[in-house]
């Protein structure tokens, strides 16, 4: 039997919880509200097959990292559902793509809605970054985290804002 290993870490997203074993990463998800104020794990306390995943996490929210170098546990999902979670790592940091592009990157511009309930499925929020994928009319849909922790997730990722003087 495998033993999961769980960790927290507090981003400005919200609480993440992270769980995974020996076999790789099995979910990262944005905890329920906590009866006590969120604390992370203490960097010592991490698991060390979460280490990887805490501290590229730590890392992104540091804007020291954009893509993530992590193994996933290979039992997740269906075959289908692993094939549009590769797909969407492939979206580049700070952009979006629509449903209907990730169907069409898959040879399959029909499977439109499957597409959009794997992306709903993705059990590795942030490191699978099922964030990017938006509407094809440009709008932000569906997202397990809430639609304004996406459109957070799109805010951050996009390159600050320089003001000038003159």
């Amino acid at each position: 039997m495998t033993t999961i290993a769980c960790a927290s870490l507090v981003s400005p997203a919200g609480l993440l919880e992270l769980r995974g074993s020996d076999a790789g990463l099995r979910a990262v998800e944005f905890a329920r509200l906590p009866a006590e104020p969120a604390a992370s794990t203490p960097p010592g306390a991490v698991p060390s097959c979460l280490k990887p995943a805490y501290e590229q996490l730590r890392a992104y929210f540091g804007r020291e990292l954009r893509d993530f170098q992590l193994t996933y546990d290979p039992s997740l999902g269906t075959e289908f559902q692993r094939q549009v979670w590769q797909q969407l790592t492939y979206i580049p940091y700070g952009q979006t793509v629509s449903y209907l592009t990730v169907a069409h990157r898959l040879g399959n511009p029909l499977a439109v809605r499957a597409v959009g309930a794997a992306n709903g499925q993705n059990p590795l929020a942030i490191v699978v970054p099922c964030h990017r994928v938006i509407g094809a009319n440009g709008r932000l849909t569906g997202y397990a985290g809430g639609l304004g922790r996406k459109k957070w997730l799109l805010d951050f990722e996009q390159p600050p804002r320089q003001t000038t003087l003159f």
